[in-house]
Parts: C-alpha cells; sequence; structure tokens
C-alpha cells in the first residue's frame, strides 16, 4: 500500500483545521544560528539611528538586539521587562548578556549568547539625560525564543514489537516532549488502510490535545488513533513524526507491528492419480500443508477421529506449515478416513481435508483341513480355505504334478470388505502315491505377480517285512559294570516302525534326572535304505541277571536273554543297641543281601581280626546269593568312635566289599593328657585358657570359677568363652593371675579341672628414699624396692647421671639385689660422690622402671679462702657504701656470722643490713654498710660460717680507695718474629676502674716504649711491631685515677727473645691473646720526660686547690662510684661468684667490692644483682617472692631443697661446688635491672681521659686514717 500521513495540529482541544502562526516565520528563512535581525525600518524614533525589530530565535542560537543613539555624553542601558540591565558592557549578573559596538560612535547592541526561554521577553534601549541631550527611550523589540520538542512518548513503547490479532481495535498515542510552540504529530503507515492524521485533514477516530507544559510558554501535544490492524500488517511499523519550527528535520520513534492472524485450509497432496487406492503392506507417505497463520499453522493427523502423533515443521519465510503421514498401510486400514487439520492460537475453529483408504490385499494364509495320511487303498477327505482378501481368489488341487478336480468350491464375506474362498477334495491312495505333495494354490487377476499356496505331503500306511536282534550269545557270563550293546534291526513298513525295547515285559527308557548314572542309553531310530534300527546299551548290573530283552515292531517280536556276575549289592551291618555306655555288650551281624557267585564274610576292628559265628542264611533278590556272620564285643570310652569292618570277599571276581559300624559309647568328660594346667600372659594382653577334653555326648556347658565366683558364659567387658569351653581374657590385669576351676558338664555326668594364670607385668618402684643422706666418709644403702613379676636375680641395675663421665663410674659402690629390693651401697662416701642416681629395673617385661634419687653428702662448712686477706675500698667520707661478700659451701644449711676486730658485728646497728641466700651446696652472705666511716669502718671483719657438722671462717679487711695494686702472673704465651703474646692477672684496682700499659726495650736499643691495652680491661695482649731475633725485656703496670702500681715487684716483668724469620713461632700457650692495636705506640725518650715533668708540676699545684677539692668532693665520689658500678671485662670474664651475689640497697651511693680465687681478684659490686635459676618445688612459687626481701634466702620447702638442684640436674656436679649457672633460667630479683659490663666499662674507658689524678679530694686519695 502507498505511504498515508495524518497531522495534528494546533491548541485546541478538539479538532480543528488551522494554519499555523509559525508558517511565516519559516518562509522568512529565519532560524539558522539564530534568526537574522530584520531590516531597518524606515522611520527611526529620534534621537536612534537604528533599532532592531521583533526578532525570533532557537534555543541555544546566539542574538544580537541593535540599538544605535546619538547621546554624547549620555548612559545607554537596555532594559529587559522593565528590569534595567545596567551601563556596564559586562552587564553583570547575566553572564550571557554583554553589549557590543563602539560607543564613541552610538553603538549599544545587546548580544545575547545560548538562547533560552529566560530570554523570551520585551527588550528597550534606553539613554540617559545630559547636559548635551534628553532622555531617549526605544520602542520595545520582542524577543521570541522556540523551544524543539526532545523527546515523543509513544504508547504502546517505541522501538518494541507489539502484538496484536487482526480485525481487533487498538488505540494509539503519541505525547511530545515540551516546546514552543506546540509541536505538530503525524502517524506514518505503509501497507496499511489504517486513517492517518496528514495535512491537517479531519479523519474520523484522531484526535489530538494541546496542554501547558512544565514551563511557562512551554506546550505539549498529544496525539490518538485507533488501530484495527490486517494480516497484511504483520512485521511493519507504526511510525509517530513530530515536527517544529525549531527543528531542521522531524523526530520520529516507531514499533513493530506483529499482527496474529489464522492460517489457511489444510491440502493434501495425494501421490498418484487414485486418491484413495493403495495396496497393503505399501509404505504411504501423505504430505498435508497450511499457507498462513501468524503463528504458523498447526497441523494434525486424525485417522477415523483418533489423533496420530505426527510432527510438523515451519517455513517462516513462505509461512507455510507442512506435515507428512508415514504409514504402512494393513488390510484393515480399509476404509479408514485419514484427515489433516490446521489451526493456531487465534483460529475461531479447525480446517480439515479428509481422504478415504480403499486398500486391495491378497489372503494373508491358505489352510488345508483333513488329515494326509491313510491306509493304503483309503480315500481321504480334504478342505482348503483362504483368509479374507480384497478382491476374492480362485482354488486348484495339485498332487504330485498332476491337477485333481475338487468335489465342491464356496465363497464367503470376509474381513475388512473382503472375500473367503473354501474348496472340497475326495482322493482315493495307494501305496505309490506315499510321499508325494498334495498341494492346493489359490489366484486372481489383482494379484498376477504373486502365488499362494499350501502343500501337504501325503501319507500312504503299510506294515514292516522282518524283526530280529544282534548282541551277546546267550549264556555267556557277564561281569557286573561291562558295557553290552543290543541292536533291534526291521525291513520296511510306513510309517517307520517305532522298535520299542522292554525288559521283562516292562518298557526300557533312559533315566530322568541327569545326575543319575548312565546305566542305560537307548538310541534313537535309524534308517538305512528301507532298513530301521534301534540300539540299546547297557552297563550290566544285577538286576540284568537272567532278565529277558525284547524288541517291538508292531505285531513283530524278537528276545535275548543275559547272565549277570556281581558282588554283594548290599553290604549291611546290624547293631543290637544303639546307645552305649561303658562296660555294654555289643552284637553286630554283617549280612551280604545278594551276590553272584556266593562271598566269604570277615570281620576286623581298626585293623584287628575279630572272632565270628555264622548266621542263619536269608533269601537273595537278582537271582543271586545270600550270606551272614555276627561278631561279639565288650566297649569302653576308649572304643567310642572306633570303625568294626565286615568284609565281604569273591574269589571269582577278585573283588572285595567292605562296610563298617562306628562304635558311639556315651561317657562323662575326660580331660586328655595335653590338657595345659599353666598360662603364662603379659599384664594388658591377651591371653587364652585352653581346654583339652574328651565327652559323649559334647559338653553341654563349660562353666568357669574365679575365687569363687563364676564367669557369666555370655561373656564380659573382659572375658570370653568359646564354643570348645576355652576362656578367653583380654585386658589382662596383675588381678586376675590365680587358679581358675573349669565344671564340664554333659547327659552322662560332669567332671572338673584347675588351670593356673600367671601374669607378668611389668616393674613398679613402690620406695625409693629420696633425698638419702650421708655424712663424708659415711657408709649408706640407696634402696629401691619394686613390684614385678617375674622377679629375676639379674634385674637391678644402678646409673648415676652428671655430664663428666669420669666421675660417673660405680666401680666403687656395692650392688645388692634380694627379691624385690635392690641396693646401691657405698662406703666411704665422698664429696664427688653426691648427685643424682637411678635405679633401673628390667625384669623382661616393658617399660622398664626407673627412679630418681638424689645423694646428698653432708660436709662441715668450707669458706672461699682466695688469699690470706681479701680487701675491699669504700670512700671514707660517711656517705658510701660497701658490700662484703662472704661465700661457703656446705650440707646441712650454714648460718653466717660477722665479728670486726674480733668483737662480733650488732646487726641491730641500722647501719649493718645483712642478706643471705643458698643455691645447693653453695650458701652466701652479704654484710652492707652504709655511710662509711674511715673511723669506724676501716677495719677487720671476720665472716663465720657453720652448720652441724663444723665451722669455718675468713677475714675481709676494709679499706680506703688506693692505687692499684700491681699485675700478678705475667707471663709470655706466643712469639713470632714480630710479636709476642702476652697473658697476666690483675690485681687490686684500689677500688677504682683500672687500666694497664706496657712498657718494653729491646736490650741492644737504649730506651723505652710504651703501649696502653686497649680494650683497658684486657688481661691479655699481642704486642706486634718487634724485630726477629731480639731479646726484649717487657713491663706491666696497672693504674687508676690515683695512680699507676710502679714497677717494683719482679712479677710484673718478663724477658723473651723473639724467633728469626726462618724459625717457627712458638706458642708457649695454646690460648689466643686478645688483639691489641696494629702498633705499638712508640714514644720517643724526650716527649717522655716532659710529660713526666708535667706530673710533677701538676702534683706541686694541689695545695693551692684543697678547698675546691673540698668541695667536690661529694659530687666526684658519686662520679668514680657510678665508673665503678660494673668493675671489669675480666670481672665478667673470670667471676665465679658473679650470679650468686645479690644487694638488697638499691640507693647505695658507692659499695666496692673485691675478692679472689686463687690470687687477689677484685670487683665492683654496685647495684649487683644475682640471678637463682628456680628448684622443681620453687617454680610453682615464684610469684609469691616478687617484691619481698627475706633476711634468709633458703626457699621454701624441704630442709634440703637448695641441694636438689645441684644434684638433680646433669652436669651440676662437674666440680661439685663451681658456682651454679643460672643463666638458662632467668630468674631476678624484683625491681632490679641488669646492664651489659661491657658497655659500662667502654663508657668508664671513655670517661677517664676527662679525669686528672690530682684533681681528686684528699679524702679520696686512698691515705690511710
Amino acid at each position: 500500500m502507498g505511504t498515508k500521513e495524518a497531522a495534528v495540529r494546533g491548541p485546541g482541544v478538539t479538532p480543528i483545521r488551522r494554519t499555523s502562526s509559525l508558517t511565516p516565520l519559516l518562509l522568512m528563512g529565519m532560524l539558522t544560528t539564530g534568526l537574522p535581525q530584520s531590516s531597518i525600518p524606515t522611520s527611526v524614533p529620534r534621537g536612534f539611528w537604528t533599532l532592531s525589530e521583533n526578532l525570533t530565535a532557537v534555543e541555544g542560537s546566539t542574538v544580537t538586539l541593535r540599538c544605535g543613539a546619538r547621546a554624547p555624553g549620555s548612559v545607554v542601558q537596555w532594559a529587559k521587562d522593565g528590569l534595567l540591565l545596567g551601563p556596564d558592557p559586562r552587564i553583570p549578573g547575566f553572564p550571557r548578556y554583554s553589549l557590543e559596538g563602539d560607543p564613541d560612535k552610538g553603538e549599544f547592541h545587546l548580544l545575547i549568547e545560548a538562547c533560552d526561554l529566560s530570554d523570551d521577553a520585551e527588550y528597550e534601549c534606553q539613554v540617559s539625560r545630559s547636559e548635551l541631550g534628553p532622555q531617549l527611550v526605544s520602542p520595545k523589540v520582542i524577543l521570541s525564543i522556540l523551544v524543539p520538542p526532545k523527546v515523543l512518548h509513544l504508547t504502546p513503547e517505541a522501538g518494541s514489537t507489539v502484538t496484536w490479532v487482526a480485525g481487533q481495535e487498538y488505540v494509539v498515542t503519541c505525547v511530545s516532549g515540551d516546546a514552543k510552540p506546540a509541536p505538530d504529530i503525524t502517524f506514518i503507515q505503509t501497507n496499511s488502510g489504517l486513517l492517518l492524521l496528514q495535512g491537517g485533514q479531519t479523519v474520523l477516530d484522531a484526535s489530538y490535545t494541546v496542554s501547558d507544559g512544565s514551563k511557562e510558554k512551554l506546550f505539549v501535544t498529544e496525539a490518538e488513533v485507533r488501530v484495527t490492524p490486517q494480516s497484511l500488517d504483520n512485521g511493519q511499523l507504526l511510525v509517530c513524526e513530530g515536527s517544529s519550527p525549531a527543528l531542521d528535520t522531524p523526530i520520529k520513534v516507531s514499533f513493530t507491528m506483529n499482527i496474529l492472524f489464522p492460517p489457511g485450509p489444510p491440502v493434501i497432496n495425494w501421490p498418484g492419480l487414485d486418491e484413495g487406492h493403495v495396496q497393503a503392506g505399501q509404505n504411504l507417505q501423505l504430505p498435508c500443508m497450511a499457507r498462513g497463520g501468524n503463528p504458523p499453522a498447526t497441523l494434525q493427523w486424525l485417522k477415523n477421529g483418533n489423533p496420530v502423533s505426527i510432527a510438523w515443521g515451519t517455513e517462516h519465510a513462505q509461512a507455510v506449515a507442512r506435515s507428512v503421514l508415514v504409514m504402512t498401510v494393513q488390510p484393515e486400514d480399509h476404509g479408514a478416513r485419514l484427515s489433516c487439520l490446521s489451526y493456531n492460537s487465534v483460529s475461531t475453529g479447525t480446517q480439515e481435508q479428509t481422504v478415504i483408504l480403499q486398500v486391495t490385499f491378497p489372503p494373508s494364509a491358505i489352510t488345508i483341513l483333513g488329515s494326509a495320511s491313510q491306509l493304503e487303498n483309503k480315500n481321504v477327505t480334504l478342505c482348503c480355505l483362504t483368509k479374507s482378501s480384497r478382491p476374492r481368489v480362485l482354488l486348484r488341487w495339485w498332487l504330485g504334478g498332476r491337477q485333481l478336480l475338487p468335489t465342491d468350491e464356496t465363497v464367503m464375506d470376509g474381513l475388512h470388505g473382503g472375500h473367503i474362498s473354501m474348496s472340497n477334495l475326495t482322493l482315493l491312495v495307494r501305496r505309490e502315491d506315499n510321499g508325494l505333495p498334495l498341494t492346493c494354490e489359490a489366484f486372481s487377476e489383482a494379484f498376477s505377480k504373486d502365488t499362494f499356496k499350501k502343500t501337504l505331503t501325503l501319507n500312504v500306511k503299510y506294515p514292516a517285512q522282518k524283526l530280529w536282534i544282534e548282541g551277546p550269545q546267550e549264556g555267556q557270563y557277564i561281569r557286573t559294570g561291562t558295557r553290552v550293546r543290543l541292536v533291534c534291526l526291521a525291513i520296511g513298513g510306513n510309517p517307520e516302525p517305532s522298535l520299542i525295547w522292554l525288559k521283562d515285559s516292562r518298557s526300557v527308557s533312559q533315566p530322568r534326572q541327569p545326575q543319575e548314572p548312565q546305566r542305560v542309553q537307548l538310541g534313537s531310530l535309524e534308517k538305512s535304505g528301507s532298513t530301521f534300527s534301534r540300539e540299546l546299551v547297557l552297563v550290566i548290573g544285577p538286576s540284568d541277571n537272567q532278565a529277558k530283552f525284547s524288541c517291538k515292531a508292531g505285531q513283530l517280536s524278537a528276545s535275548t536273554q543275559l547272565v549277570v556276575q556281581f558282588p554283594p549289592t548290599n553290604l549291611t551291618i546290624l547293631a543290637n543297641s544303639s546307645a552305649l555306655r561303658p562296660g555294654d555288650a555289643l552284637n553286630l551281624t554283617c549280612v551280604s543281601i545278594s551276590s553272584n557267585p556266593p562271598v566269604n564274610l570277615s570281620w576286623d576292628k581298626e585293623g584287628e581280626r575279630l572272632e565270628d559265628v555264622a548266621a542263619p542264611p536269608q533269601s537273595a533278590p537278582f537271582k543271586g546269593s545270600a550270606a551272614s556272620r555276627s561278631v561279639f564285643l565288650r566297649v569302653s570310652s576308649r572304643d567310642h568312635g572306633h570303625r568294626v569292618t565286615c568284609r565281604a570277599h569273591s574269589e571269582a571276581l577278585r573283588e572285595t566289599v567292605s562296610s563298617f559300624y562306628r562304635i558311639n559309647v556315651l561317657y562323662n568328660s575326660e580331660f586328655l593328657g595335653e590338657q595345659v594346667l599353666a598360662v603364662t600372659v603379659v599384664e594388658q594382653g591377651q591371653v587364652l585358657l585352653p581346654v583339652s577334653v574328651s565327652a559323649n555326648p559334647a559338653p553341654e556347658a563349660f562353666n568357669w570359677t574365679f575365687r569363687g565366683y563364676r564367669l557369666s558364659p555370655a561373656g564380659g567387658p573382659r572375658h570370653r568363652i568359646l564354643s570348645g569351653g576355652a576362656l578367653q581374657l583380654w585386658n589382662v590385669t596383675r588381678a586376675d593371675a590365680g587358679l581358675y576351676q573349669l565344671h564340664c558338664q554333659n547327659s552322662e555326668g560332669t567332671a572338673e579341672t584347675f588351670l593356673k594364670l600367671d601374669v607378668h607385668y611389668a616393674p613398679t618402684i613402690r620406695a625409693l628414699q629420696d633425698p638419702t643422706e650421708v655424712n663424708v666418709g659415711g657408709s649408706v644403702d640407696i634402696v629401691c624396692t619394686v613390684d614385678a613379676n617375674p622377679i629375676l636375680p639379674e634385674m637391678f641395675s644402678w646409673e648415676r647421671l652428671g655430664e663428666d663421665e669420669e666421675d660417673l663410674s660405680l666401680d666403687d659402690m656395692e650392688r645388692i639385689s634380694k627379691g624385690s629390693t635392690g641396693r646401691l651401697r657405698i662406703h666411704q662416701a665422698k664429696l664427688s660422690q653426691a648427685g643424682a642416681y637411678q635405679c633401673i629395673v628390667d625384669n623382661g617385661v616393658a617399660p622398664a622402671a626407673r627412679g630418681l634419687v638424689r645423694l646428698v653428702v653432708r660436709f662441715a662448712p668450707q669458706v672461699d679462702h682466695p688469699t690470706p686477706l681479701t680487701k675491699v675500698a669504700a670512700a671514707g667520707d660517711s656517705t658510701s657504701s660497701a658490700t662484703l661478700h662472704c661465700r661457703a659451701r656446705g650440707v646441712p644449711n650454714i648460718d653466717f656470722t660477722w665479728a670486726k676486730n674480733g668483737v662480733p658485728l650488732d646487726l641491730q646497728d641500722p647501719r649493718y643490713t645483712e642478706h643471705k641466700y643458698h643455691q645447693g651446696v653453695v650458701h652466701s652472705s652479704l654484710l652492707t654498710i652504709v655511710n662509711v666511716s674511715a673511723a669506724q669502718d676501716y677495719a677487720l671483719f671476720t665472716c663465720t660460717a657453720t652448720n652441724a657438722l663444723g665451722s669455718d671462717h675468713t677475714n675481709i679487711q676494709l679499706v680506703s680507695i688506693s692505687r692499684p695494686d700491681p699485675p700478678m702472673g705475667l707471663k709470655v704465651v706466643s712469639t713470632t718474629p714480630h710479636s709476642v703474646g702476652l697473658e697476666w692477672k690483675p690485681g687490686f684496682d684500689g677500688g677504682l676502674p683500672q687500666r694497664f700499659q706496657i712498657r718494653y726495650e729491646a736490650l741492644e736499643i737504649p730506651g723505652f716504649l710504651y703501649v696502653d691495652v686497649l680494650p683497658p680491661q684486657a688481661t691479655t695482649f699481642t704486642l706486634t711491631g718487634l724485630k726477629p731475633s731480639t731479646r726484649y725485656r717487657i713491663w706491666l703496670l696497672a693504674s687508676n685515677a690515683l695512680g699507676d702500681s710502679g714497677l717494683a715487684e719482679r712479677g710484673i716483668q718478663v724477658s723473651v727473645t723473639t724467633p728469626g724469620l726462618g724459625e717457627a713461632p712458638e706458642d708457649t700457650d695454646h690460648q689466643l691473646p686478645t688483639e691489641g692495636p696494629p702498633g705499638p705506640l712508640r714514644l720517643p725518650l724526650l716527649p717522655v720526660l716532659l710529660a713526666a715533668g708535667l706530673v710533677l708540676l701538676s702534683s706541686a699545684a694541689c695545695v693551692g686547690g684543697l678547698l675546691w677539692r673540698r668541695r667536690r668532693l661529694k659530687h666526684l665520689a658519686e662520679e668514680i662510684s657510678e665508673k665503678t658500678d660494673a668493675g671489669s671485662e675480666e670481672d665478667r670474664i673470670r667471676n665465679e661468684y658473679e650470679e650468686s651475689q645479690w644487694t638488697g640497697d638499691q640507693d647505695t651511693r658507692s659499695s666496692l667490692v673485691s675478692t679472689a680465687e686463687v690470687e687477689p681478684h677484685y670487683h665492683s659490686m654496685r647495684g649487683f644483682q644475682p640471678q637463682l635459676p628456680p628448684t622443681l618445688e620453687e617454680v610453682r612459687y615464684s610469684q609469691a617472692f616478687t617484691g619481698i626481701e627475706y633476711e634468709d634466702m633458703a626457699f621454701p620447702g624441704h630442709l634440703y631443697d637448695e641441694v636438689e638442684k645441684a644434684y638433680g640436674p646433669p652436669g651440676v656436679w662437674g666440680p661439685l661446688y663451681d658456682e651454679v649457672q643460672m643463666d638458662p633460667y632467668d630468674f631476678r630479683w624484683p625491681e632490679v635491672k641488669y646492664e651489659d659490663p661491657r658497655g659500662i666499662y667502654d663508657q668508664v674507658a671513655e670517661d677517664l681521659d676527662a679525669v686528672e689524678p690530682n684533681s681528686l679530694p684528699f679524702e679520696l686519695r686512698g691515705h690511710l686514717v
């Protein structure tokens, strides 16, 4: 169809016809980027030389309103709807407005950019009054802004596919967006008879509405049209087009119409010319097609009104639906009505085309009624009958190649519209007709290519001529088991003779059950020419003896007889009693039922021949001979189960037949000789208490009792009685050991026996005295008592725990074992024997028992005596503190007492504080003296250690700060051509940090060289820069802030000769000395002398500074005390007391303590903090000691708990009484911080350079009071 349009325009509500007011504007060619100004009018108001007329512009364009005025010196501005915009060319508040033109030329044009609806107004150009001219106001210029529609809203939704039904009416609406002026709307549709709004013509069923928009001056147009779609509209577009003067091209929206309409009628395309005519068996393919329709047609086949499930397909491009009915035609399909239906979802009904089938079919079968078998010279009557056929068929008879005439013929109505044909025949048969085919044939012109026949074979009956048997000769002896073949033969006869075999007038047949022995095999009838035969194969048995075998064929028969030799067919033993008990008499009779020839009988019992007697004879079957003999026995329980055998022997057959009788003796339970009486098991294992018992009948019950309690026959958590009576136990404990009583019961009585269960279990230590104590030199037994099974003489062994293998030997100890007790006997106990011992018990049952016991060797106190006199230095200024350390070893615990100059010390004096602690066998007492006074406290203090075994004491002298004592033990440990390794022991440091200096000289070269030892606290040093093969003399000096030790001591110098370059370096001691500086500090002699002079001059200046020194006394004492807090690096390395000392005074300003081992050795005690490892009992109480100080530091628990740590862990008794290492436990006293001594030493080494020796006050120079 052609394109049609419908237009809706105008502001009215009802359809109107008018011309848009905007049409002249379009004809004027305006509205490009902004409509051009109209031409300047011919008459301009006075004072203006140019002005714009009314303008129309499209939203977004740029507009210029012209104003040319002759107004020199006046202010010119524009007004918008009466609002003055101001003379500023930029027009503040209106960013899109500006004035353009040359004011000097009188050009004041208003430029509006990007116009919008707010610019739609009346504008005036105003000129203010001036001295040169009057006030001027231009005529109003109207600026109209056109706003194009942005969108069109289409219902149904634009861009969608709308489904409609053909012939039904639908409403379509199209609404524009805001616009100015109201837009025109046009509906466009192709190939349709739809009424359109177009060209301003009034069209029925079409309307429009114009209403106000969302803002002032804006309008919305709504158009509505009613549509009745047709099938041709399917797939077409319905377009809504909006146009406006503000648009260059119209805007369009559309949707696609999907029109539903019914399909056309179905068409069946019959293959061939004769519609409906088919033959049975034909494969019919019948296509059906329906055109049109949306959706495409659904096709359905019906047969006689019943649906046929046939698939169909559609071709959407051609709008065609196709379905093919495929069927194999059957005779019963004659007259069938085949219908093809077409419809879809919008069809008001179904459309149908029908075909009726006319089926041609032959007879499905031909049947001959009557028998074709008859005696010769007799008549045979037969009837030939066909199944239904269309059209009817004719019948004819044939015998061989000869056609026979029927007696009569008949035609009847058949199934499926067909006919049945019948023909009767009567025939006289002769012997020569036997075996000829007799055929009934059906034929018709409609089935000229097919022939239908039914054939029978004529059977003429007549008898056989001769019958006989072939087999063994009569009277021949045949042994039982022999295979014999009999053949029956006959000549001639129809039907073929059946040849029936008989045995003693009874028919012979094969066994019915396949599992029965094939003693008889009856062959089938065989034919060779006119001779017939049937074979009978026999496995000869006793029943065939003198039997008559016959063969019959009709009235004829033949027979033969066999003679069979066989052993006893049945050898039976008869007993006078079935229930026997020990002592009863047993009478047995052996009977041979039948044999040919007769047999001899004999008896034996388990291979032992028995005496027998003859029994009365009996009759025998199978025409054989019978025999019997008897035997007498007295039975006992040992005869139960024994066999008594009867043997029948045939001399002729050389064969023996045997039969036995098993003796059944009822007797009470009897335990056998192999019955086990004792069983051993390991604890927690499982065990079986076996039963070896004989009884008849078998025991009815096995009752087990243990310690008077009966075990449940049903079993329990840890036991089960097996079917044979054995008792099974699991998770056996030592409590299960003992005698188990077993009662076996049957109908003949009860018997009992005992079984002993021995439970082996691993040893457990029951008693072990820990600790075991002994005095030095005494004797003691460490006793270990165990619970174990079995108890073995060598199951006890002992070990000593420790790290030093040389001290772990038990050779000097006696080991004693008796029963469950083992002893380790120690004679003349020594301190080295103290420690941990382990008792190990292994009786072969895992695991072995292990018990730990500590041997404590008690001894009198042994106070450390490092030197004849230990010195402690402290400043006697009544502000410093000193701590005296007394340490002793001993067991049991030690008590300490102190004396000053032989007078017992009053510890109630607040200046004296004593703290004690114990660590293993090591006991310490720390005496702290505060406010040390030179007059009162520089004295000899005596520390006495006492326990129950004795006492010991040591002396400590408290002295003033002084110069250090000379170092000791200077020796050469290694030499090379260019170096010497030195080692020494520091002396008393005088209470201040000390450093060392080496002076040396080559004997061939005058002058001394000096080297400072770094780090200052080192006790080894390598002197480098020497010459080979040169003898040197070396001195060692110690110095502190008060001076040096001097060179008077002989032990501080040594002479050594360096080896030559070709000699091997000497290593007098395998220790590597600490490396010193790369080379010695070589000082020339003259600078050394100058330095000595300066020292003397500085000493002379000391007198003048006495008062100043006193004022610095306290401050400097504190400084020195801080520098001596940590001691030296040597102290850290060699002090064996470092981890066993503690001070309770955290506020002590100066506390200097020096002790020594073999040679004097001293170190600072300020802020020292012992770290004690917790004992086994102490660990759980460690939190209780936080923040609490104890006078006696022994921990709670046993009296000798402190010994446990010394004896318990391996390696503690390396040397027994050396200091115990405590670092692994990190047990620290509260609120005391441990400082790394190396850092403190480094700090002191650096600070000493700033302290001049002579700057010390007099009180701190070390002078005795």
